[in-house]
């Protein structure tokens, strides 16, 4: 992991299923790691998520308690795949906004299941990781807002599509704060969305309304960031990857093949229209030492989009 990021040398990094703990050492120690493989980000910083927060309720109404689906976000633990940002330069923590814990019930136009227990739409957040509005300080102009997230994979759910309305409204969060619909305002300089949806424009399994305004939306640029790398996976592992319809150099995941959904778009990175976009990308060669470091890290690979004032 700490290879890819040295190679890619970002500004600004977001790690989603990053483990979270209270005085940040894994993080401290993966920046570390950045450092010696030769890129230095010396500025952490992450909050506690919901994944494996419990809540003491049968969530999933499976008649138990205390399994990961019963927490607030899926997981074996508290802060079990987390959130975090690495950057060259410093958070504004006073301007920090931590939409988290906003129950799902209460996000306007929300489409939340049938409950098991309305003790359940009492307590259920909408955040399955954590929704953050941090704001960067950066060497010269506004701050630069991130608005990030990790929203749950739209499956592994019943009839009632818990997790496929879920990761929707997860998405839609982002479209109710531009438009200034929740509590706080929303930013008043540039502004970067980013993270994982979990969620493919065409192809997969979820509900795409939120995904397809998102990205349509005429506030935000989708340059579609690509990679050769995508085009020859998704050419070599067939599979299901024969059928999608989506571009595959635009994938940023390779997920099963046989039996799974396969490679798919579920990472995006999408500046506001006040910056200026030089250029795009995904981390994903095609072949060669940074190839096999890639896939060794993880599933999913490196999105950038290299922009200025």
């Amino acid at each position: 992991m700490a290879g890819v990021i040295a190679a890619a040398e970002p500004d600004i990094l977001v790690l989603s299923g990053i483990d979270h703990d209270a005085d940040l050492c894994t993080l401290s120690a993966l920046a570390d790691a950045v450092a010696e493989a030769g890129h230095e980000m010396p500025h952490h910083f992450a909050l506690a998520s919901n994944a494996g927060l419990t809540t003491g309720l049968d969530l999933d109404g499976d008649n138990r308690l205390g399994t990961p689906r019963d927490a607030q976000g899926y997981g074996r633990f508290a802060g079990a795949g987390g959130l975090a940002v690495l950057s060259r330069w410093p958070a504004d923590r006073t301007g920090v906004v931590d939409f988290s814990t906003l129950l799902w019930s209460d996000l306007p136009g929300a489409d939340p299941p049938p409950w098991p227990d309305p003790a359940v739409e009492r307590v259920q957040r909408l955040s399955s990781t954590a929704h953050w509005v941090v704001p960067v300080a950066l060497p010269a102009g506004p701050r630069l807002h991130l608005l990030t997230f990790r929203a749950t994979p739209p499956v592994f759910d019943g009839p009632e599509d818990r997790n496929g309305r879920r990761n929707h409204d997860e998405i839609a969060l982002w479209l109710r704060y531009l438009d200034g619909a929740l509590e706080a305002p929303p930013p008043d300089s540039p502004f970067v969305i980013l993270g994982g949806a979990n969620l493919d424009p065409r192809d997969g399994e979820g509900r795409r309304g939120a995904l397809a305004a998102l990205l349509a939306d005429p506030r935000v640029q989708d340059t579609e960031p690509a990679s050769q790398g995508g085009a020859v996976a998704a050419l070599r592992d067939g599979g299901v990857n024969s059928g999608h319809r989506s571009p595959p150099r635009l994938d940023t995941v390779d997920w099963s093949d046989e039996g799974g959904p396969g490679n798919l778009r579920v990472d995006y990175v999408l500046p506001s229209v006040d910056l200026a976009v030089a250029d795009s990308g995904v981390l994903w060669p095609k072949s060669g030492g940074l190839a096999r470091l890639s896939a060794r890290a993880s599933r999913h690979r490196l999105v950038w989009v290299d922009v200025g004032y």
